[in-house]
């Protein structure tokens, strides 16, 4: 398929979660606007600071009517052992191991370490430690760049970003403000 871009009409894939398989994208939006979210891999510990956050203010989201998906390169099965229970999250996370649906936008890594990090990435790390989170296990890609969507119930996309550092991720106010 290629990037995504405002206009583009995202293909209605099918993706396993840590406790469903062979779920539709249309199934999962609901017949509402969708945020669809791509971040690294559960052990990383600014993705679990922003899965957090999202869990937070995931009522903010739904009250604007819309739902969230957040896309994962985490194996189903590991990611359901450290969930330990289906509503961790009240949103539900799509697994991609393999990286296919990273591969098939165009969500690239980072070219290296030091072009991953942007001016306020330490920031938000210091704000994910603060909370409590710390690294778990390595899986996926680790210089893996976020990408963020925003879906009509149509899959129509009305808002496209690439991420250029791995802080660079709508929080929910912004995902709130682009349902309107």
């Amino acid at each position: 398929m290629g990037k995504i871009n405002v206009n583009d009409k995202m293909r209605d894939f099918t993706f396993d979660t840590p406790f469903r398989k062979n779920v539709r994208l249309s199934e999962a939006a609901g017949g509402k606007k969708l945020a669809l979210v791509f971040l690294r891999y559960y052990g990383c510990t600014l993705c679990q600071y922003d899965l957090s956050q999202y869990a937070g203010n995931y009522e903010k989201i739904t009250a604007a009517g819309g739902e969230l998906l957040v896309v994962l390169q985490s194996d189903p099965d590991l990611l359901r052992e450290d969930m330990g229970k289906e509503d961790m999250f009240p949103f539900e996370i799509v697994c991609d191991p393999k990286e296919e649906l990273y591969r098939e936008f165009e969500i690239l890594p980072a070219a290296s370490k030091k072009d991953l990090a942007g001016l306020k990435t330490m920031v938000k790390v210091g704000k994910a430690m603060a909370a409590g989170f710390s690294h778990g296990r390595y899986e996926g890609e680790e210089l893996q760049l976020p990408a963020a969507f925003i879906l009509l119930p149509d899959l129509t996309v009305t808002y496209a970003h690439y991420a250029k550092v791995i802080d660079d991720v709508l929080d929910a106010d912004q995902i709130v403000e682009m349902m309107k």
